[in-house]
């Protein structure tokens, strides 16, 4: 698969509208639809809040890279970061029945994508690959 664009932002929250707008414009030069396209915006914007949430703890100055790239079969989206490493094993989203705000990012982030993996041969911070197969899972 060939990366085909990557934009390289400080963690601040601002910088978010930028991610998803990248995203949306990615989403829509591979023909996706409308609804798929939010979808996939929205799950981007939960993993990069989550970057700057949990591998930052809020340090705005830090730096998040996201790469898109596409084949006729599927689309990926890598978010790397330089932070605190995550431990996929405890990333877990709380049981859907508590019904309050926050802490469902990881679900969504599952249920937009068909393959969602932290690459554990990174030495240091994060690489969050995210593909969405042609024909896949598009239900939530």
């Amino acid at each position: 698969m060939k990366t085909v664009a990557t934009i390289n932002v400080l963690s601040h929250p601002r910088y978010l509208s930028l991610i998803r707008e990248v995203t949306n414009r990615f989403c829509q030069s591979c023909g996706l639809d409308e609804d798929l396209t939010g979808k996939i915006k929205l799950a981007v914007d939960e993993a990069c809040s989550n970057v700057i949430k949990y591998a930052y703890h809020g340090d705005t100055s830090r730096r998040i890279v996201v790469k898109y790239g596409s084949s006729q079969k599927q689309i990926s989206i890598i978010i790397e970061d330089s932070g605190e490493k995550a431990d996929p094993e405890k990333i877990r989203g709380r049981d859907l029945d508590d019904v309050r705000p926050g802490g469902l990012g990881m679900h969504f982030i599952r249920r937009v994508f068909d393959r969602v993996e932290f690459d554990a041969k990174k030495v240091k911070g994060n690489r969050l690959l995210l593909v969405k197969q042609a024909g896949g899972n598009d239900a939530l």
